[in-house]
């Protein structure tokens, strides 16, 4: 089984990459930058024992440049599962303080690279192979601040249906974290992000903000299980369910 990860260097990313890599999977991922995709393979390499490890290559590639995209399945040539976990940076906040350029710039981070991926995938999955996105717990929110966060998330996981349908006998699903302690909160600054990663730990039904493995468990579950196709998986530690 060969899987592509794209965003595979880091977070959510890297941990799918060792999961998969642990079941015997070959595993390719790519990432911006070369530090971390040098970090993350050394990781990797470190982590594989025994016969059932599978090789992990990767290479640098901004998803935003279709370009490099495309011409990197083309070297690449057939490949079995793709999965994409590209995210962006900004996009929360209230609708009064919204601007052009944050809406544009949270669309093309994540909702573009995710669909013109796929779609430079498209020659290279086998038949019977699947395409998996990563987006968000936002997309089913209801808290203040996050519209155009809910807004990108939930466009890609409304075309998910459709793409199952139109892409067979390839499977598109995607998988939606909820609080994730990744480097994605770091932004906030260590006091606020502990004390933010704190507060959801609380208010969460499991009593705990998830772990990239924890994800990484299920997309390994919507790859390797051949009978689920046009299917948003929830993982969010019961965040869905509080009033």
């Amino acid at each position: 089984m060969r899987v592509v990860i794209v965003g595979g260097t880091t977070g959510i990313g890297l941990a799918t990459a060792a999961r998969l890599a642990a079941g015997g999977a070959e595993v390719f991922v790519t990432g911006r930058s070369e530090e971390r995709l040098q970090a993350a393979l050394k990781q990797l390499g470190d982590q594989a024992s025994g016969p059932v490890s599978g090789p992990v290559s990767g290479e640098v590639v901004d998803a935003r440049d279709t370009g490099a995209t495309r011409a990197l399945f083309e070297r690449l040539g057939s490949v079995d599962h793709l999965i994409i976990t590209v995210t962006g940076r900004g996009g929360a906040g209230p609708l009064s303080s919204l601007t052009s350029e944050t809406l544009t710039g949270a669309v093309q981070n994540k909702l573009v690279p995710h669909l013109l991926t796929a779609q430079a995938a498209l020659g290279a999955l086998s038949p019977g192979g699947s395409i998996t996105f990563v987006t968000a717990a936002s997309a089913g929110a209801a808290l203040p601040g996050i519209a155009v966060l809910a807004a990108v998330n939930g466009a890609l996981e409304a075309v998910v249906p459709g793409l199952a349908v139109e892409l067979a006998p390839i499977r598109v699903n995607a998988v939606s974290p909820g609080v994730i302690d990744t480097d994605w909160w770091s932004e906030l600054g260590d006091e606020a992000r502990a004390t933010f990663l704190e507060g959801a730990a609380a208010s969460l039904p499991v009593g705990r903000v998830g772990r990239p493995e924890d994800v990484a468990a299920t997309i390994e579950y919507v790859v390797r299980n051949s009978f689920v196709t046009g299917t948003v998986v929830t993982v969010d530690g019961g965040g869905r369910l509080k009033a």
